[in-house]
């Protein structure tokens, strides 16, 4: 980018190699309705009778996808619901399909941002223009070119004119700091329309069905204002030491985080997992498979723990094919991560590139694959499944990022000159603020039916869970303050011992990136 806000320079790095009919009778779409609940708060996970606990969990499954934010995903749920027979509850997506009467929040107007001044179109830069605003509209594509969710223009979603955060935020930036990419880019979308657009129950199915059988949230949050890379590194091991953007960005960056991970913490204490990485399109060939190349698709490869891995236990980073025969085989871990399949084209990430679009449609079904092959193992019976997005890609979500606690007092240690709180300091230019809100799905028998968590949370809360499960100390203070994650499960009345049957995740969409909608 060129002339920018003040106190703003774009970082654009790309990623690294990165109905109620029962279909076993009909064919139909089956769901379950039920009374839900929403919850708020800690939770004990139980229910009347029994005496269950989190111990009933003897299988952890955690994964994320790439850069979707809440309301672009989920946003349209509670119309999904009415259409399909679910009983309404409280949840804060898109304003504009919440009802006009019954439980809050109550329908509003379709959010907008300023757009670009019409009289200054592309190649010049975008100029901030509130008389032409962009409003949320629903994409008929299911490819769109990336927007950046990089610690500048994070921030600048914030409030184009408070870009640290001395005032709560407007959740102006979001088409701005789109066009301005597209247009140092050279995309289609110059005007940052993308980053305003939305998809529904008929696009994403599987994951409508599922968030609405099983349990959701909408106050869970990526970690920190920033990209893939830096988020990653929260969701293993709750810091990035003080990073900002991805090591190496600096000549002066440490080659590898030392900060102790979930692995390191698991294999100390003598708890089995694996991490399992998909080599379809990467240079990792097998079997046999060479762990040094499998952990180059692993963001484990961020730590200084990752030869660790390689020289001592190699057997704990294998190619996905090996979630599908430990699951054959009753030899699933106890804790297990599933890298996203970036190379294959399946992580849902927005399209780098205008010549090699990504549909998020494919990357539904390879999502569907995972989760239905847990609910048809052995295993599915003492499971929990945890399915979420890295963080939110640069797309519009109408909830500020939340006060959060920093891991561990560093402050951020790479800004480069001309970033976003190099000039200018406020309270959301540390590490003490969540990113914003991405969807969640939490899979189980135990799962609550129909739930919806409103409890503020970060996704160092899977973390949580797992060191509540597994009786482990908390790696630093941020996982230390999340939620054990608890309330989402009933473990004295398990509700989904016989798991439901999920629709066949559409793939009917058009994919194309040089027009909108």
């Amino acid at each position: 980018m060129r002339p920018l806000p003040s106190g703003f320079v774009s970082f654009c790095r790309l990623p690294i190699s990165l109905l109620a009919l029962c279909i076993a009778l009909t064919g139909c779409q089956v769901f379950v309705k039920n009374s839900g609940g929403s919850g708020g708060g800690s939770g004990s996970g139980s229910g009347s009778g029994g005496s269950g606990s989190i111990s009933s969990i003897q299988h952890i499954v955690f994964m994320a996808q790439e850069n979707r934010s809440l309301d672009s995903y989920l946003g349209t749920l509670r119309e999904y619901w009415a259409q399909n027979g679910y009983p309404d509850q409280s949840f804060d997506g898109l304003p504009q399909f919440n009802p006009a009467s019954g439980t809050a929040p109550l329908q509003g107007p379709a959010p907008s941002n300023p757009g670009c001044d019409p009289k200054a179109p592309a190649p010049a830069d975008c100029s901030f223009d509130t008389s032409n605003p962009v409003t949320s509209f629903h994409l008929k594509t299911m490819c769109i070119e990336n927007p950046s969710p990089s610690w500048n223009e994070a921030h600048v979603d914030w409030d184009y004119g408070d870009q640290v955060g001395l005032y709560p935020a407007t959740l102006s930036g979001f088409v701005w700091t789109a066009a301005q990419d597209g247009r140092d880019l050279g995309y289609y979308d110059t005007n940052g329309m993308r980053s305003m657009g939305y998809y529904d129950g008929g696009d994403l199915n599987y994951l409508y069905f599922m968030a609405s059988n099983f349990g959701t949230s909408d106050r869970w949050f990526n970690p920190v204002m920033s990209r893939t890379n830096i988020n990653r590194e929260y969701l293993l091991a709750a810091t990035s030491g003080g990073y900002a953007y991805p090591n190496g960005t600096s000549a002066a960056d440490t080659p590898q985080l030392t900060s102790k991970t979930i692995f390191e913490a698991l294999q100390d204490a003598g708890i089995t997992w694996k991490i399992y990485v998909d080599t379809e399109g990467s240079p990792c060939t097998g079997p046999p498979y060479d762990p040094s190349c499998l952990m180059t698709l692993s963001y484990l490869q961020n730590f200084t723990y990752a030869q660790t891995v390689i020289s001592k236990y190699p057997q704990n980073i294998a190619p996905m094919s090996q979630y599908f025969t430990d699951l054959n085989n009753g030899t699933l871990p106890q804790v297990s991560e599933i890298e996203p399949a970036s190379d294959a084209g399946q992580d849902e990430h927005p399209s780098d590139y205008d010549n090699s679009p990504e549909n998020i449609q494919t990357g539904e079904v390879h999502t569907a694959q995972i989760i239905n092959a847990l609910m048809s193992s052995s295993a599915w019976s003492s499971s929990a499944l945890f399915m979420t997005y890295d963080e939110f890609g640069g797309i519009y979500d109408h909830v500020a990022p939340q006060p959060a606690v920093s891991p561990d007092g560093i402050k951020p240690v790479d800004l480069q000159p001309g970033d976003v709180c190099t000039k200018v300091s406020g309270p959301i230019c540390d590490f003490t603020y969540t990113g914003y809100r991405v969807p969640l799905i939490v899979v189980s028998p135990y799962a609550k039916k129909n739930y919806v968590s409103h409890t503020v949370a970060d996704y160092t809360a899977i973390l949580k869970f797992i060191e509540t499960r597994f009786s482990l100390p908390a790696l630093t203070k941020r996982d230390a303050a999340q939620m054990d994650m608890t309330e989402f499960f009933n473990f004295n009345n398990p509700p989904w011992m016989t798991p439901p049957t999920p629709p066949q995740q559409s793939t009917s969409g058009a994919c194309y990136l040089d027009h909108l909608p």
